[in-house]
């Protein structure tokens, strides 16, 4: 028959201290690698936390600071209850229509304009002085060249003049000028 081979005293309790130690060692690695992921991940979510509201604090201040630059260069910005007001475009009724004389190089030009302004006080304003605006409008077309007015440099020429002599008469009638833009919407020359 078979003899059954017995181990030694001495390897059986090689073995099982082999075992402990790789179990060991297996715990303490997998333990360490799951501390160390919680505690590096703690603190990264702590500095992302920080570094958000950090961030969101300079962004804050940049907004302020970028408000205060906007309100330097434009102090009509905002009403007397500093509430921002909101662009609002005033379309003149009819078209500007201008006769040059028989020696000029252009017989008629028929300019449209629309005009942004802030606010709707300024818009109420434009529609009261609609007739000066009109007016003064057609003195500076008329004071200008048929030659100007054919190039683009003569069109924003007279494009700012007309936004002057627009902010002009709102600052001398209604007591402020919040026009911001003019735009040609037509501009027929024959």
């Amino acid at each position: 028959m078979a003899e059954k081979v017995q181990p030694i005293e001495g390897e059986v309790k090689k073995s099982s201290k082999k075992l402990i130690i790789i179990i060991v060692i297996l715990v303490l690695l997998i333990g360490g690698g799951a501390g160390a992921y919680f505690f590096l991940m703690g603190d990264s979510g702590a500095e992302t936390e920080e570094s958000t509201e950090n961030s969101d604090k300079k962004e804050e201040k940049e907004e302020t600071k970028e408000e205060k630059a906007e309100d330097a260069d434009d102090d009509e910005e905002v009403d007397s209850a500093g509430v921002k007001l909101e662009s609002l475009y005033y379309d003149m009724s009819k078209p500007l229509i201008v006769d040059f004389p028989r020696g000029s190089s252009i017989r008629l030009i028929q300019v449209s304009v629309s005009l942004m302004v802030k606010g709707q006080e300024t818009l109420d304003a434009l529609k009261k002085h609609d007739p000066m605006i009109r007016n003064n409008l057609l003195m500076l077309i008329s004071s200008q060249s048929g030659e100007d007015l054919a190039s683009r440099e003569g069109k924003e020429k007279l494009k700012e003049a007309m936004k002057l002599e627009v902010g002009n008469v709102l600052k001398k009638m209604s007591g402020s000028n919040r026009l911001k833009e003019v735009f040609f919407t037509a501009f027929v020359m024959q």
